[in-house]
């Protein structure tokens, strides 16, 4: 074994689930000078397999995790989505009630920073530190929330409810529409009592993301527009964060007509000749907003997102080589102002659209791009992950070779 690089698995893991090696130590029935020995490689004796084996299991990974450099190393895992869920399901939290922190809860400008923080961490594509940040903000940001007063309150309810977006996303990305739901409907809660039209907005549209993944996208579609309708008068008045949310909301009301559209309902029909012209009001408010990129309320929100959301409905329609059609059209130098998370999102949805127009070679080398912009969208996300599945499945001629790497990397079966 090299136990060097065993030391450094460890090593990892430990400090990822936050363990000090006190703790550590301590749990495995040993001392703090024993795991930096074996941290740094400097044993002189493989470790017994019952001490990989109970290692294993303080840190809540797979042996083969400490064994080997585990393709989804750099994903969100079980134990982290946990912790998510446990922060969420605390009295205090739950209630939006103070806890027994004896401690002041922190100024609004430090949670802010650890917000805009741990957004960036999103739009980056490093999915995988928001099960750490995401935990002890929402405690924090309800602490401050409950405790704090007056106008200082409003904001610590307009930080929890941006908080309560960032785990609804984290949700969405990783194919647990549960959590994705519960964190949408606290989000829209803590919004109204922030009194800020644009923080509801902002909440409004990632409920009904998380509605239409739940398979409620009818009540979805009505509810992104019927928050549209009711806050765009205020919205208005907000300038480019006050546009931009306007603007998302009836994207995410074509994405979940596109879904109904996509589905066996009987309005299926209906609601697919709606798609565009819920589009159509989209582009009005990008062109309202006038530049592009801005990344108003971490949206992305303009042009040539609209395009990106024509292309992903394009695509959930089954209309794949009108999607293909549609990503051409997009210039590259705005497809790469775009944040890193939007870039790999767009060549997922492309690398779809090719799959379906019979472009299979292309759609792995269209993966492949996205995985070079984020590496865990590709490798970590349900829905990619299954079309590397529906490829191999599908075969993808001379690309066969890069598709079988590609999918060792996502960890799936050989």
């Amino acid at each position: 074994m090299d136990l060097q690089a065993f030391g450094r698995r460890v090593a990892y893991w430990r400090e990822r689930r936050r363990i000090t090696q006190a703790d550590f130590g301590a749990l495995m029935g040993q001392s703090r000078r024993w795991v930096q020995s074996l941290e740094g490689g400097q044993r002189q004796t493989d470790p017994r397999l019952s001490v990989i084996e109970r290692a294993a299991t303080v840190l809540g990974v797979p042996l083969e995790a400490l064994l080997t450099d585990s393709p989804g190393r750099q994903c969100i895992d079980g134990v982290e989505l946990d912790a998510i869920r446990a922060a969420l399901q605390r009295h205090d939290v739950l209630t939006g009630t103070a806890d027994d922190d004896p401690a002041e809860p922190l100024p609004l400008d430090t949670l802010h920073g650890r917000l805009v923080h741990a957004r960036h961490a999103f739009q980056s594509g490093h999915f995988a530190s928001l099960g750490r940040l995401v935990p002890e903000l929402l405690i924090d940001t309800n602490r401050a929330a409950a405790r704090f007063e007056g106008d200082t309150q409003l904001g610590a309810f307009r930080l929890l409810s941006l908080t309560l977006e960032l785990t609804e996303a984290a949700g969405i990305k990783y194919g647990d529409h549960d959590l994705a739901l519960v964190s949408g409907h606290r989000a829209v809660a803590a919004a109204e009592r922030s009194q800020d039209p644009v923080i509801m907005a902002s909440a409004a549209r990632h409920l009904a993301d998380a509605m239409t993944a739940q398979g409620q996208a009818e009540a979805a579609a009505r509810f992104a527009v019927a928050a549209a309708a009711r806050l765009e008068p205020d919205l208005r008045t907000r300038g480019a964060d006050g546009l931009s949310v306007l603007g998302m909301l009836y994207l995410k009301a074509a994405m979940a007509a596109a879904t109904i559209g996509a589905s066996d309902d009987r309005r299926a029909a209906a609601a697919a000749r709606n798609v565009p012209s819920l589009l159509d009001q989209a582009d009005e408010h990008a062109e309202e907003l006038g530049a592009d990129g801005l990344n108003a309320m971490w949206t992305a929100f303009g042009t040539t997102n609209t395009r990106l959301y024509r292309v992903a409905a394009h695509v959930q329609l089954s209309e794949g080589a009108v999607a293909v059609a549609v990503a051409a059209d997009i210039p590259n130098p705005a497809r790469a102002a775009l944040p890193k998370e939007r870039r790999a999102h767009l060549l997922t949805d492309l690398a779809r659209g090719l799959t379906q127009a019979g472009q299979r070679a292309e759609a792995v080398d269209t993966l492949l791009d996205a995985e070079r912009e984020a590496e865990e969208e590709v490798r970590c996300r349900p829905r990619t992950r299954q079309l590397v599945e529906e490829l191999r499945l599908l075969g993808a001629g001379s690309a066969e070779g890069r598709l079988q790497a590609l999918a060792a990397r996502c960890g799936l079966p050989g």
